[in-house]
């Protein structure tokens, strides 16, 4: 991919005001500035960036219908009802559901969960769930990461004499489903002053109000902080407010005492041995979380999640993680298949959009193939198969451009849709193909900025190699945890030269393994840049060259850093 490299850049009093800043608290200048750009700009709320407090928390009854929520669950505990907890099969649904099943079992022995089957009933609260309460005696049903729009399900439910909690953060229709309660930020009479919660964060919050109104201690709802960073990072939610809050807390639990489950997951992915950080959750656990609903089913995701003995969560464990080499077989084969279609759309280069249909493709890898195709061409992708009647399928998004809002454009075209800024999923009679494909990209072309169809990085400061050691990355590492909203810093240097070691290294050649000096410092620097083996010719002719970076620990030689190269281009 070719990257524009955008420089920030500070005024005269803001480079004096960072330089005081870090000054003040004893980092590296360059950090000062990273600090600013983040709203902070005295020493007091630099502390309490670096060391988020649980106590900052929001009160949780400050969320619409909160109040109610709790009561219709201290009636149903009260009156030994039963109850069902209920969520989607992804990660955050697994993870929420998990956690809300965890706390509420030490309260309550008549409760159970499910996840829908991502192929017999499909996304959201479905008609087979609702049966399968009524008929085992469930009077409520907390739903967790969906059931915001699921105004006809609710109300057959309710036929039924089962009522609904719902714990949702995706954006509603007009029209609300006739629940006994609905926690969701994203309500348009939102009163709750933050947002951006994930599903399982909602259900962290019902469970936060839950513990409150019935004297439990707050401390007991800490060692389920691991399930909320899973979440977090896995359905890249902003890591500002109360995400970061719970997220940093929750990499603490995932690092010194995670639940079995995730503990298992954690052998199984080879992490044991090492400090878990955000990417870990992103390219290892979740997938494999993922995976069980994608390939299988999503119960048995949460089955691991909620399981306390060690033998036999290894034994789950070990399940997914086949579910997960299955996976990426598949991933790797539609991705070859989906390129090959994009390559044959007329007027690609004029294109903003990109949709592609094949009805023979599985529907539980589609979302990671519109993701594949959003990195590679860099604009918004819809992916669609065919289920049963309908073309089912997801869309992904590039930086700073809401898909949500352009699938909803064609929503008279569509069956059914949900989702955010950037994912949603949506259904449609497949003869609406053709015509939701036209409708889309219009509406892309017309919406969607010139600077969001260039795939761009944006580098904090302009590092010399003397710079770049374990105290740097040290202090650096105060500003995790990274995604959304709190961006993994990004440095330059210029005028870099192979130390004569550098190589091609990957199963199929396709990562460069690099060892580099600058004209500063006599430092080699080891460097690893993914899927850029074409650079190695570059690299080989003893010309210099500027990298773009950001810095990590070297995982084999303790004590020492890294550099994970984004970018390489020749020094002008």
């Amino acid at each position: 991919m070719n990257y524009q490299w955008n420089f920030k850049t500070a005024s005269v009093q803001d480079a004096a005001a960072a330089a005081q800043l870090a000054a003040d608290i004893g980092i590296h200048p360059a950090l000062g500035s990273l600090l600013l750009e983040r709203g902070i700009r005295d020493a007091a709320a630099a502390r309490r960036f670096f060391h988020p407090q649980l106590s900052e928390l929001h009160d949780p009854f400050l969320m619409n219908d909160m109040q109610t929520a709790v009561e219709r669950i201290n009636k149903a505990l009260a009156g030994k009802e039963r109850i069902l907890v209920y969520g989607d099969y992804d990660v955050d649904g697994c993870t929420a559901v998990a956690l809300v099943y965890k706390f509420l079992r030490q309260f309550c022995s008549n409760i159970d969960y499910y996840i829908p089957d991502r192929y017999e009933e499909g996304y959201g609260i479905s008609k087979k769930g609702i049966d399968f309460a009524a008929a085992t005696g469930v009077r409520l049903i907390i739903v967790l990461d969906c059931g915001i729009k699921a105004v006809e399900e609710i109300a057959y439910a309710k036929s039924l004499g089962v009522d609904f909690i719902i714990c949702d953060h995706h954006v509603p229709d007009s029209e609300l489903p006739d629940a006994v309660a609905i926690l969701n930020p994203k309500r348009t009479d939102n009163r709750y002053p933050d947002t951006n919660l994930s599903g399982c964060g909602v259900g962290f919050k019902l469970m936060q109000a839950f513990a409150q109104s019935n004297g439990i201690a707050q401390g007991r709802l800490v060692p389920l902080l691991d399930l909320c960073v899973v979440s977090i990072a896995s359905d890249i939610v902003p890591i500002t407010g109360e995400n970061r809050i719970l997220a940093y807390h929750g990499l603490r639990s995932l690092n010194t005492n995670p639940g079995t489950g995730l503990r298992a997951i954690i052998e199984v992915c080879g992490l044991g041995d090492r400090e878990l950080t955000m990417n870990d959750i992103i390219f290892k656990i979740g997938p494999r979380i993922n995976a069980s609903g994608r390939m299988q089913s999503g119960g048995e995701a949460v089955a691991l999640l909620v399981e306390n003995d060690f033998t036999e969560a290894m034994e789950q464990a070990e399940r997914i993680n086949l579910y997960n080499e299955a996976r990426k077989d598949l991933d790797r084969q539609m991705t070859e298949e989906a390129v090959e279609l994009v390559r044959d759309l007329p007027g690609l280069d004029d294109r903003r959009a990109v949709v592609i249909y094949n009805e023979e493709w599985h529907k539980g890898i589609i979302g990671i193939v519109a993701s594949r195709l959003t990195e590679q061409y860099y604009r918004p992708a819809v992916v669609l198969t065919r289920s049963e009647d309908l073309a089912t399928g997801s869309a992904r998004s590039v930086s700073g451009f809401d898909v949500y809002k352009a699938v909803q454009s064609c929503e008279d075209l569509l069956e059914n849709f949900g989702g955010h800024t950037y994912a949603a999923g949506l259904s449609m009679k497949v003869e609406n193909v053709p015509e939701f494909s036209r409708r889309f990209e219009a509406y892309v072309a017309e919406h969607i900025k010139d600077e969001q169809t260039q795939a761009t990085l944006d580098v904090d400061a302009v590092l010399d190699f003397k710079d770049v050691n374990f105290d740097f990355y040290r202090q650096l590492k105060r500003f995790a945890p990274f995604g959304p909203g709190n961006a993994r810093p990004v440095f330059c240097t210029f005028r870099v030269y192979d130390y004569g070691t550098s190589k091609v290294v990957g199963r199929g050649q396709e990562h460069i393994k690099l060892e580099l000096v600058d004209n500063k410092s006599n430092t080699v620097m080891n460097g690893i840049a993914f899927g850029q083996s074409s650079q190695a010719r570059l690299i080989k002719t003893k010309q210099a060259f500027d990298i773009v970076y950001s810095i990590e620990e070297n995982t084999h030689k303790r004590g020492d850093v890294q550099l994970q190269i984004e970018d390489i281009r020749p020094s002008s």
